[in-house]
This record gives structure tokens, C-alpha cells and sequence, in this order.
């Protein structure tokens, strides 16, 4: 489904950020510019901070100095219209056990303000329309982690960030998650993820961490 259209071109800005985690900096003077259609895979060794930059993307957490521009206004001055314009996933699958897949899928769905009525479909495209019914107690991790990658395929919004998105899904269903991410930035959406896996994906950025160690002592721009 195509990216929903704002009123402008989307724009994620990371302007002179730097993180940190327990009173360690992570990354420093960190500078990337997202436009419309960037498709940007963050990587590092472990420790560096890449689930860390992914909170302070969605708003979770605050950079300890620089900010996050979404429509070149910082997200936490514009909070609202910031959430209606991102889908978030991530490491961990937010699946309830209690629920059926269905039930899962259409809650996930609603939160993200994405469209239902192609419930049925995005369940086949993650190859769980069998399991429409079954409750998610009784599914593997993998099966429950394509139950919320189902909400990506009823999304409209501009902006996905994404932990890990290809965790415990098989070569078929990677091709598949591979193919959706190219149609999202193509109809000028933004991707961010991490992924531990090489990518086969048009186009797609990369912003290394190790780039931004804090001994490094310099500032670096990109995009």
C-alpha cells in the first residue's frame, strides 16, 4: 500500500545528536537527512546504540543533546502529528497471547491509525490467513512476529521505523519484506531499520555508528 501522502514531502532530520545509556555516550554529533523515498539501514557493532537511535526516533527516549526533526519541527513539539505519521516495530513482537492472529493484527492496525479492510490480505502476504482464528499463545516466535509485521502491509503512514524487521521469518518471507520496503520508499515513504542480515534492497542508505564513537571527536554529515 502506498505511503499516505503529508502535505509535504516527509523529512526526518537528525541534526548534531548524541545518546547515551547509563551515563555512557553512545554516538555523538550524529547528522542525517531523510528525505522522502530514503531507505536507511542502521549498523554497528553491538553496543553501539542502534535500538538506542530507534527509540529517540520514535520519541521514546530524548537525545542527550541535538534533536529530531520530523517536517523540519523537533517530534517533541508536535507529538501528535508526529505519531499519525509513524509506524513503529520493534525488536520484540507486540502480539498479545490472549488474542487470535486476527484480533492481533486489527488492534495492532487501529493503534497505527492503518487501514483494516485489508486485514485478510495483509495476513496472506505474511502467509498467517490460515491461522485467521488461532490464538497466538499456541504460535511460534516467528508466527507471531509476521503477525505484527502484517500491520506494514495495512500502513499508510509516511514514516516506518523498524528493529530488526527480519528476525525469525524465513527466505520467502525476507523476499517479501525486501519487496515492501522498495514499494513504500518508491511512493516516497521513509524507512529506518536494523537488520543483522544483508539486504537486497534498490537504493537503500547506510549509517554506520562506529562512524560516530565519541573518541572520533569530530562531526560528520550525511544524506
Amino acid at each position: 500500500m502506498p505511503a499516505r501522502q503529508p502535505t509535504e514531502p516527509p523529512r526526518l532530520t537528525l541534526d548534531n545528536v548524541t545518546c547515551e545509556r547509563d551515563d555512557r555516550v553512545l554516538f555523538c554529533n550524529l547528522q542525517y537527512n531523510c528525505q522522502a523515498g530514503t531507505l536507511l539501514q542502521v549498523v554497528g557493532f553491538n553496543g553501539a546504540g542502534k535500538t538506542t537511535l530507534l527509540h529517540a526516533l520514535t520519541g521514546l527516549i530524548a537525545p542527550a543533546e541535538g534533536q529530531i526533526l520530523w517536517q523540519q519541527t523537533p517530534i517533541a513539539n508536535s507529538a501528535r502529528a508526529f505519531r499519525q505519521a509513524l509506524l513503529y516495530l520493534g525488536h520484540q513482537a507486540p502480539v498479545k497471547a490472549h488474542l487470535t492472529v486476527a484480533e492481533n493484527a486489527l488492534w495492532l492496525a487501529r493503534l497505527q491509525g492503518a487501514s483494516v479492510e485489508r486485514l485478510d490480505w495483509a495476513l496472506e502476504q505474511v502467509d498467517m490467513l490460515a491461522y485467521r482464528d488461532i490464538t497466538c499463545h499456541s504460535l511460534s516466535a516467528g508466527q507471531r512476529r509476521r503477525v505484527a509485521l502484517a500491520q506494514l502491509y495495512m500502513s499508510q503512514a509516511p514514516l516506518w521505523v523498524l528493529d530488526e524487521p527480519f528476525t525469525a521469518i524465513d527466505k520467502e518471507g525476507v523476499a517479501k519484506l525486501e519487496a515492501l520496503l522498495e514499494r513504500h520508499c518508491a511512493h516516497g515513504g521513509i524507512a529506518v531499520l536494523t537488520s543483522h542480515q544483508a539486504l537486497r534492497v534498490a537504493g537503500m542508505q547506510t549509517l554506520n555508528l562506529a562512524d560516530f564513537q565519541p573518541q572520533a571527536g569530530a562531526s560528520y554529515a550525511y544524506g
